[in-house]
């Protein structure tokens, strides 16, 4: 396993990112729902790998939902930058990374690929982020 570290542009929010797949192996996603879309996402996930999130402050992450509701979208409230996305059904929390929040991601170089998920229902949605997103820990020390 390789670590990867990135986080928000202030500083607020820090990431961990472990994976066993070489960045320029690892598949890219670009969803194209209009949230994405305008934040000029490109997602990543190993399900073999791990994401920990970390947060002095709560109140600077803020969790967006919107559509199906299966996510928190999380973004920094000082700088806005959004960091990765995290399920909010189960017991078993998943999570995408977003490779632009990450220091080393021009390592990252495989040309992302366009994925449209408009026709999914909420067991569909759930189903496929348990099986291709990671596992997931936010650690909230203050």
């Amino acid at each position: 396993m390789r670590t990867y570290r990135g986080g928000c542009h202030c500083g607020a929010i820090h990431l961990t990112f472990e994976t066993g797949i070489e960045p320029s192996d690892m598949e890219i996603r670009a969803c194209q729902c209009a949230f994405c879309v305008r934040h000029g996402s490109r997602a990543a996930a190993d399900p073999q790998g791990r994401l920990i999130v970390s947060v002095e402050d709560e109140a600077r992450l803020h969790r967006y939902r919107f559509g199906l509701r299966t996510a928190d979208y999380l973004i920094c409230r000082d700088c806005g930058v959004y960091i990765a996305a995290v399920t909010t059904d189960g017991d078993d929390p998943r999570a995408i990374v977003i490779v632009n929040a990450l220091d080393e991601r021009p390592r990252f170089s495989r040309e992302p690929v366009p994925m449209d998920y408009d026709a999914e229902d909420r067991e569909g949605r759930i189903a496929r982020r348990q099986a291709r997103w990671m596992p997931v820990e936010v650690k909230v020390s203050g």
